[in-house]
């Protein structure tokens, strides 16, 4: 496989944490996907993206106890 972006062909299976907003949170879910070590091009299969879908539906009813690992603060 060769990547669509730098047409490199170093793309190895890493484990990335992708963003899930539910209201004003961020929760980070990890998922092993393809990435290019050359550029960081991510690639996503359909079953990835079923189980990000699942999660962030799961989040917006609560149906999940997270844990907190820091704060975000506004300033201004």
């Amino acid at each position: 496989m060769r990547c669509i972006i730098c047409h490199g062909d170093r793309i190895e299976i890493m484990e990335v944490k992708e963003e899930v907003i539910v209201g004003n949170d961020i929760v980070y879910v990890p998922v092993k996907i393809p990435v290019c070590q050359t550029c960081g091009e991510r690639y996503y299969d359909r079953r990835t993206f079923q189980f990000l879908e699942d999660v962030e539906e799961e989040l917006k009813a609560g149906k999940r106890n997270l844990r907190e690992v820091g704060k975000v603060l506004v300033y201004g």
